[in-house]
């Protein structure tokens, strides 16, 4: 039999008629501050906290319901007669449920230029020790922390006087998952807010207790197989330059493969300034290039590789205009990206049905972690978002590279970045010829770039994502035609593809870094 309520919302969607449903059932309700008002200017009858404490509110309502008369009766476990004989000995009245949401501490970060300090002051204290007070005694009290829970458990009241045990655990649940969701959210805030110097001269960039937190942002129809159940979950307050800011202008809904494939491509049309445009297939590019316009872009990165970007995903640097969406909607594309469309060319787009198409505010995020789930654990690190100096790159032949091979090299180091490792990419005139994936050694990816290039390696420029372990790689290069070669260096047997550049006056130079990408 519930007889009594704590009620005190931050969100008051739909508490009025709860608690309408809830004084019909003659429970008593107990409430404070905005929440006691909306109730009482809707002719609800309320109790306020400080009729119960017997205690006013105090520090500009920091300290009101932090009191033994709600808390004892809260976590007094109704079938234990000491706490029950103690609790009346000391005056306190149990409290049968409790319906609470939090100060808005998101919605409160998440406003522009928003002070650390008027974050800190929505920060809930009272209401979270309320929340867990009674989830943990979720037998005796009847937590509700999701408005979308009110219309179940007036229903329940209303038919059966009660709520079951298990719905008491499952809303018991949902309290520790949202009040864990809402610390962990504070404590990556607080952590934004300190410099990463500090975070790195206390050894705790990486801290050894990792919360992380995130939002569902829809399910999917299933995930990388259709026998896998999957959903999209977004981070909180780092959403520009990503999918998960991404707004869906036209299409089906996006898959669990889609979102995958649409980040690589996203990831890899960001590293270019000019005008680029990226196919991508199964998260790796199959065509790149860079244009005067987004047009003359798209259509060399689709010369590129026509037959792989089939079915694939484009990524465009620059609005889409109606020329190049006529272009695209003549193949059969999964996704397009791109940071604008203009009117025209979005119902030139819109056309094709399953289209999906994304737009991206393209402003680069680079605060996050790149994390891969393992079996038991969870591999974290630093977004792989530097890169070398131009001072620090090293000719190590006899040749330099042209302006011109230079051009085309720094172009295929930007590719061979975002290529599954082992990674080549062939390049020619800011364009992409031949790319190799994947492979379990450095050879073979070679080989498969200057397969796909044919006519096209001859004067093309190779990027390697890692270095030389012998000079096979060398010598395949020399023998199709490549002038010039970047890779990052550092192998014991360096001289002997420097050798082999040197006897095929290939220009080569190191970068002294490498970007693995597995």
């Amino acid at each position: 039999m519930i007889k009594r309520a704590l009620i005190s919302v931050s969100n008051k969607e739909g508490i009025i008629e709860f608690a309408k449903g809830l004084s019909e059932l003659d429970v008593e309700i107990i409430s404070t501050g905005g929440t006691a008002k909306a109730l009482k200017d809707a002719g609800i009858k309320v109790t306020a906290v400080s009729d119960i404490t017997e205690f006013p509110e105090i520090l500009d309502g920091r300290v009101k319901t932090l009191h033994p008369k709600i808390h004892g009766g809260l976590l007094a476990v109704r079938a234990n007669s000491k706490h029950m004989e103690q609790i009346a000995e000391l005056g306190i009245e149990p409290i049968d449920m409790v319906v609470i949401n939090l100060y808005p501490f998101k919605e409160t970060i998440s406003k522009p230029n928003v002070t650390l300090d008027e974050a800190i002051e929505n920060i809930d204290i009272g209401g979270p020790s309320m929340l867990r007070s009674a989830a943990k005694n979720h037998r005796d009290v009847i937590v509700v922390v999701d408005p979308k829970d009110y219309p179940f458990v007036i229903s329940e009241l209303r038919e059966k006087g009660n709520i079951g045990i298990e719905d008491r655990m499952k809303l018991a649940h949902k309290v520790f998952e949202h009040t864990a969701h809402y610390d962990a959210l504070i404590a990556d805030y607080l952590k934004q807010n300190i410099s990463p110097a500090a975070l790195d001269s206390n050894g705790s960039l990486f801290p050894e207790n990792l919360t992380l937190t995130y939002e569902k942002i829809q399910d999917l129809r299933y995930g990388e197989n259709p026998h896998q159940k999957a959903a999209f979950y977004g981070e909180i307050g780092r959403h520009p330059g990503t999918l998960a800011g991404a707004k869906q202008l036209g299409g089906k809904e996006l898959s669990f493969n889609n979102i995958n494939d649409a980040d690589a491509a996203l990831k890899a049309v960001m590293e270019f300034d000019m005008p680029a445009a990226v196919g991508v297939k199964h998260t790796n590019p199959c065509g790149v290039a860079c244009g005067e316009n987004i047009y003359d872009a798209y259509v060399k990165a689709y010369e590129a590789d026509p037959v792989s970007i089939f079915g694939g995903i484009v990524a465009l640097n620059r609005p889409v205009d109606v020329q190049t969406a006529e272009e695209l909607i003549k193949i059969f594309l999964e996704i397009v990206i791109a940071p604008d469309f203009e009117p025209g060319a979005l119902e030139i787009l819109r056309s094709k049905k399953n289209l999906r198409i994304l737009q991206v505010d393209f402003d680069k995020n680079t605060s996050s972690w790149d994390m891969k789930k393992v079996s038991g654990g969870l591999l974290v690190q630093e977004l792989d978002v530097k890169d070398f100096s131009m001072q620090d790159l090293k000719v190590v032949t006899k040749r330099a590279p042209s302006d011109k091979e230079m051009e085309d090299l720094l172009f295929g180091w930007k590719v061979v970045k975002h290529v599954k490792s082992n990674a080549i990419a062939l390049a020619k005139d800011l364009v992409t010829v031949g790319i190799g994936a994947g492979q379990v050694n450095r050879i073979w990816p070679t080989e498969q770039s200057i397969a796909h290039a044919g006519d096209k390696a001859k004067g093309s420029v190779l990027a390697s994502d890692a270095f030389f372990p012998f000079s096979d790689v060398v010598e395949a290069a020399a023998k199709a035609g490549i002038t010039a070669i970047i890779q990052p260096g550092g192998s014991l047997r360096d001289e002997d593809s420097i050798k082999v550049a040197d006897e095929n006056n290939i220009a080569m130079v190191f970068t002294g870094m490498r970007h693995f990408r597995h």
